[in-house]
C-alpha cells in the first residue's frame, strides 16, 4: 500500500522543498521509494511555479541531493489525498489545522516533532543573508526525515 507525504511551508521555495527533496532522497537510499508519494507546498500562491531559493538549491547540490520541483499552494484535495501533512512551525501547523476539511484523514505533524535531538521548529531562512540557515534546515530535516521513516510499522502507520 503506497502512503503519502506532503512537506509544506509559507511559500515552498525554502524549507518545504529541501524536506520535499531529503525525504525523496532517504526513501530512495532505504529502497522503500516504490511505496510512497512524496510533495510539497505553499501555504500561500506567492511563488508558484518557482524554483526553490538559489540558497536551498545550493545547499541540496552540496549533499548530492537532487530536487527539480517547482513552488505550488496546497489544495483542498491535497488534504483528501495525503496520509501525513508536515509543518515547518507553529504557524504553518495553525494554518494547515484551520485549513484542514473536516472529511480529511490526513494527519498534521510538525516535522520537527520527528526530530531525536528535539529541535522542533525548522526556522524559515529566507531572509538570512548566507546559507547557514539553509544548511540548519537540511541537517534538521534529514534528521526529522529518518526519525519519522524509523517511527513507522512494515504497513507505514505510526507505530502506537
Amino acid at each position: 500500500m503506497v502512503k503519502s507525504v506532503l512537506f509544506v511551508c509559507l511559500g515552498n521555495i525554502c524549507r518545504s522543498p529541501i524536506a520535499d527533496a531529503v525525504f525523496q532522497h532517504i526513501i530512495k537510499t532505504r529502497d522503500v521509494e516504490a511505496q510512497w508519494k512524496v510533495d510539497s507546498a505553499a501555504l500561500i500562491g506567492y511563488h508558484t511555479g518557482k524554483s526553490p531559493d538559489t540558497r536551498a538549491r545550493e545547499t541540496l547540490k552540496k549533499h548530492n541531493v537532487l530536487y527539480n520541483g517547482k513552488a505550488r499552494e496546497i489544495t483542498k484535495n491535497d488534504f483528501l489525498t495525503f496520509d501525513y501533512i508536515f509543518g515547518m512551525d507553529e504557524s504553518n501547523i495553525r494554518e494547515l489545522t484551520n485549513s484542514k476539511p473536516s472529511s480529511s484523514s490526513a494527519q498534521i505533524f510538525l516535522l520537527g516533532d520527528f526530530d531525536p535531538e528535539g529541535d522542533r521548529i525548522i526556522r524559515d531562512p529566507y531572509y538570512d543573508s548566507g546559507s547557514e540557515g539553509f544548511e540548519k534546515c537540511y541537517q534538521q530535516c534529514v534528521r526529522s526525515c529518518n526519525g519519522f521513516l524509523d517511527k513507522l510499522d512494515k504497513d507505514g502507520n505510526l507505530k502506537a
